[in-house]
């Protein structure tokens, strides 16, 4: 059995507790959150768990095995590694650190004491993702061109972190698992007429094997709207996650280019086949992530979520910022 502590039940925490809670094999134990109000809501979920506002008491306990983080991303640091010190493996909320430097010293720290690190990049365990994960590794697409991806709504505004920080993660964390080529530069261009931080952003990324991904971020959009656009080789992927009915279409659409020797005698033919739209697991994708992270502890798995993959965001995350920063820079990786 393995006893969970969660730091933080404000916007996602209930969804964390929930679903650990209901994961076989797993107790949670203990809730920590230094707002009352915040904690009167788990009591009233939870009325068996321990609350807390001392978050220190938690971790110090012998009783606990793995920390939660759900907390803002400038706490992330301090909460993940105090857990680590005391002995726990750690399951944190995008992003995972403020900074590249930060992840680096949480992954030593966890490596030197034999713990686990998940980074919470939930999408990764939707039925769609891991749909097209399946379809990319068995080759359905052939080898990838480009992932365009628009992730816009009406809010939230956060305080903290501007909408790259704030949308951009799980993006990144999809093209992380899914793009075999590692990235090499970025550009990302913003504007942030009305807040301090940048509401909208577009963000360019430049991987090896000429592959190119696009995000377009944006809090203030009249319409919410979710999604990708994968090009392969072969076939084409639309990937909608707003549809309750068919997430994914897979396009038998192409090019093939018959001479590229000279630019005038250029011949590009176009292939247009079948459309179809490939089954999607239905099942929770926390829960799932939650059974995952038991399973990576009991078993002393390596997650594909783990601290490094979190790293790698933040290193994206933290070119980004620095390209938004001077106006589109190219920024290399």
């Amino acid at each position: 059995m393995i006893n969970m502590g969660i730091i933080g039940y404000g916007y996602w925490g209930p969804n964390v507790v929930r679903n650990f809670a209901a994961v076989d094999g797993v107790r949670v134990i203990s809730v920590s959150d230094r707002h009352p109000n915040a904690l009167k809501r788990a009591q009233k979920a939870h009325p068996d768990i321990e609350l807390t506002t001392d978050y220190r008491e938690m971790i110090a306990s012998a009783n606990i095995h793995a920390v939660a983080v759900v907390t803002p991303v400038s706490t992330h640091f301090q909460f993940a590694k105090e857990a680590l010190q005391n002995g726990k493996h750690i399951f944190v909320e995008k992003p995972f650190t403020s900074t590249a430097a930060q992840a680096e010293e949480l992954i030593e720290l966890a490596d030197r004491k034999n713990l686990k690190i998940m980074v919470d990049h939930t999408f990764l365990f939707t039925g769609a993702v891991r749909k097209i994960k399946e379809l990319v590794d068995k080759d359905e697409l052939g080898n990838l061109c480009y992932y365009d991806s628009t992730r816009v709504n009406l809010g939230l505004f956060q305080h903290d972190v501007n909408v790259i920080w704030d949308l951009a993660p799980h993006d990144l964390s999809i093209m992380d698992h899914l793009i075999k080529a590692k990235p090499q530069a970025i550009v990302a261009t913003g504007g942030n007429h009305f807040t301090q931080h940048e509401y909208v952003a577009y963000i360019t990324i430049y991987y090896a094997d000429n592959v190119i991904g696009h995000l377009n971020v944006n809090w203030m959009s009249p319409v919410k709207v979710r999604t990708t656009l994968l090009g392969g080789e072969k076939k084409m992927l639309l990937w909608n996650d707003l549809d309750p009915d068919v997430k994914i279409k897979v396009y038998d659409k192409g090019i093939e280019i018959k001479n590229k020797e000279n630019v005038y005698d250029l011949l590009v033919s176009y292939r247009s086949g079948d459309m179809w739209a490939p089954r999607i697991d239905q099942g929770e994708a926390l829960k799932i992530e939650a059974e995952y992270f038991v399973d990576c502890i009991e078993n002393d798995k390596t997650p594909f979520n783990d601290g490094k993959a979190g790293l790698r965001v933040v290193q994206v995350l933290e070119s980004a910022n620095k390209s938004l920063k001077n106006r589109g820079e190219l920024v290399y990786l």
